[in-house]
């Protein structure tokens, strides 16, 4: 963890309750939202003991699907502009997806237009294969990353 917060007072929502699936998830290979969601709405957050649910940090609204062309985009939110976490925030969030899906699926994250001070760089770096392999190659990153999605804390 960070020795100072960046955020040290953050808004923290309830959890949604979880949504029940009517149909067996596996009747058919189509993703939806709501499923992607599922699987990255408790991620931890890198400063806070919250899910990134807890933070609004993502929504299934922010998630979008073309099944048809293998694409999917996350769309999060910092909860400051100056986030110093958000590039670990995209990593949780890539790792987690390249876990939970075939490889065949174009995975693009980003931060939401206007809600962080570095946007442009902080984009470029998520959805670069060679900067992201060589940030989980460093061995405290990746014990970040896996505190993050592993924790059971929440």
């Amino acid at each position: 963890m960070t020795l100072g917060l960046i955020n040290a007072n953050p808004v923290v929502h309830a959890k949604k309750e979880r949504v029940a699936r009517t149909e067996d998830p596996h009747s058919d290979d189509a993703v939806d939202p709501l499923e992607i969601y599922d699987y990255v709405r408790d991620i931890r957050d890198p400063e806070h003991p919250y899910s990134l649910e807890q933070l609004s940090v993502l929504s299934e609204e922010s998630i979008t699907v073309d099944d048809k062309l293998g694409r999917i985009l996350i769309t999060f939110t910092p909860t400051i502009q100056h986030c110093s976490m958000a590039t670990v925030i995209g990593l949780c969030l890539r790792v987690k997806l390249q876990e939970c899906f075939p490889p065949h699926y174009k995975v693009d994250i980003k931060v939401a237009p206007g809600s962080h001070a570095d946007e442009e760089s902080v984009n470029k770096q998520l959805n670069d294969k060679e900067r992201v392999a060589a940030a989980l190659e460093n061995p405290n990153l990746r014990q970040l990353v896996d505190e993050c999605l592993y924790s059971k804390e929440l």
